[in-house]
C-alpha cells in the first residue's frame, strides 16, 4: 500500500527578497519524501493561493522576514476561506515577534517556526498535522 506524498507549496509572500530559509526548508522537506512547490519571491496573497488551488496541495509554508506578516498572513488565510480550502495546512516562518504568534493561531496559522527551528521538527508537525 503506497502512501499519498504530502504535497507542500513554499511560499514568499511580500516583497521580502531574502529565500535562503525557505530553500533550507524546501530541501529538507523533499529530503523527508515531500513533493515541494516553491513559488519564488515576492507572491500576492491571490498567486499564493492560486498557486496552493491548482497544485492540490496539503501544506502551504510562508515565509516573511519583512515584517509584513500581520497583513500577508489574514490576507492569504482569508483568501483560503473564500475557496473553501480550509483543509490546507498553513505554517509560518520568518522574523516573527513572539507577541505576533498568538494572534496568527487564531487566524488558523496552525504554528509558527522562527529562526532557529530544526527543520526534522517542520517535518515532524506537518507530518502529525496534515488533514486529509
Amino acid at each position: 500500500m503506497s502512501q499519498k506524498k504530502i504535497r507542500v507549496l513554499a511560499a514568499k509572500p511580500g516583497l521580502d527578497g531574502h529565500d535562503r530559509g525557505i530553500k533550507v526548508i524546501a530541501a529538507a522537506l523533499r529530503d523527508a519524501g515531500m513533493e515541494v512547490i516553491y513559488t519564488g519571491l515576492r507572491q500576492t496573497p491571490e498567486q499564493i493561493v492560486a498557486a496552493a488551488e491548482q497544485e492540490a496541495v496539503d501544506v502551504i509554508g510562508l515565509s516573511v522576514l519583512s515584517g509584513a506578516h500581520d497583513y500577508l498572513f489574514p490576507r492569504i488565510m482569508e483568501l483560503l476561506r473564500a475557496k473553501n480550502m480550509d483543509d490546507v495546512l498553513v505554517i509560518g516562518g520568518g522574523i516573527i515577534p513572539a507577541e505576533d504568534i498568538a494572534a496568527l493561531k487564531a487566524l488558523g496559522i496552525a504554528e509558527i517556526f522562527g529562526p532557529g527551528s530544526r527543520t526534522d521538527e517542520i517535518v515532524k508537525f506537518i507530518r502529525e498535522n496534515v488533514r486529509g
